[in-house]
């Protein structure tokens, strides 16, 4: 029992496979056109900054897409999700340097290295959060469960459109896609793989807890992955070992709640006989500084060579 009274999860999940995994997350509209377009581009600092739009089931997304100054050919992609903070104002704006955290900038960082970023807004996040600075996602999470659908596989959803939409640009080689991601940016780097398999490499900063270490109070569960019943059959260990295709590093901090069970994934994770992910441990707390960030580039340049 945890100290939420609540009972946890079993100790030996059953396997789970990729259709599996898209049954328990229930089904996602299928989506029509993108109808893309450009709302503004601005110059900066070693790459363009185009603020789109784009379709998806639940509304219009809003992304920040940056691209590198001078490219000589198609460059490798980078889906930079957001962290969530209780900060529902604020969303792409952060990982691109506009607000927030310079530490989380690193949407910027990493066009300013060659590569194309892509940063949209998640479902309550920024320009998609239709009560102002609310936390509108446990609305969002509800109403989908009432009807047999999870907030969950629509993020992931989304993520796949913004890469649809990525792919199409001529500066992008569809080939080399990574992901990274602080905190909830963090948890999803660990499930886009395991969705989308053009993801090659992903990161996770802050953000590995799995389920059994959840029911904790001063942990507790996000909306975003409130999944009817899967901490009694799986946990994250077993999301990552589907993303077989991709290059996984979990970076977790000593001091931070989010990273709590890290040593427990990794010792899981070998036993299953996982060799794509990797764990490192740091000190620190619910942070992503500078040598994780350049840990971070460093591992998605060498998964992502042509």
């Amino acid at each position: 029992m945890s100290n939420s009274g609540l009972p946890t999860a079993v100790s030996e999940p059953e396997t789970l496979t990729r259709e599996g995994l898209r049954t328990l997350l229930g089904p996602v509209t299928t989506p029509g056109p993108l109808a893309a377009e450009v709302l503004d581009e601005v110059p900066c600092d070693g790459y363009v900054r185009r603020h789109v739009a784009y379709d998806v089931p639940s509304g219009r997304a809003s992304a920040f897409v940056c691209v590198p100054d001078g490219l000589d050919g198609p460059a490798p992609l980078i889906f930079c999700h957001h962290q969530h903070a209780g900060q529902f104002d604020l969303g792409k704006s952060e990982v691109c340097g506009l607000r927030g955290s310079p530490d989380l900038a690193y949407a910027a960082e990493l066009a300013q290295r060659g590569f194309v970023t892509i940063a949209p807004d998640a479902i309550g996040f920024e320009d998609r959060n239709w009560a102002g600075a609310a936390n509108i996602t446990w609305f969002e999470l509800s109403s989908r469960l009432v009807v047999g659908r999870t907030l969950l596989a629509d993020c992931l959803q989304e993520v796949s459109l913004a890469l649809d939409h990525a792919v199409g640009l001529p500066e992008v080689d569809p080939d080399r896609i990574g992901f990274v991601g602080h905190s909830y940016g963090g948890r999803m780097a660990m499930w886009a793989p395991a969705w989308d398999g053009r993801i090659r490499a992903s990161v996770s900063n802050c953000g590995c807890i799995p389920y059994r270490d959840s029911f904790t109070r001063d942990a507790g569960f996000q909306a975003e992955l409130v999944v009817p019943g899967i901490a009694a059959r799986y946990d994250v260990e077993d999301v990552l070992a589907l993303s077989t295709g991709s290059q996984v590093l979990l970076i977790a901090a000593q001091d931070d709640r989010w990273s709590r069970g890290a040593a427990e994934i990794e010792r899981r994770l070998q036993r299953k006989g996982v060799e794509h992910v990797r764990v490192h441990h740091v000190p620190g707390g619910h942070e992503f500084r500078q040598p994780e960030r350049e840990l971070a580039y460093d591992f998605l340049a060498r998964g992502l060579t042509a």
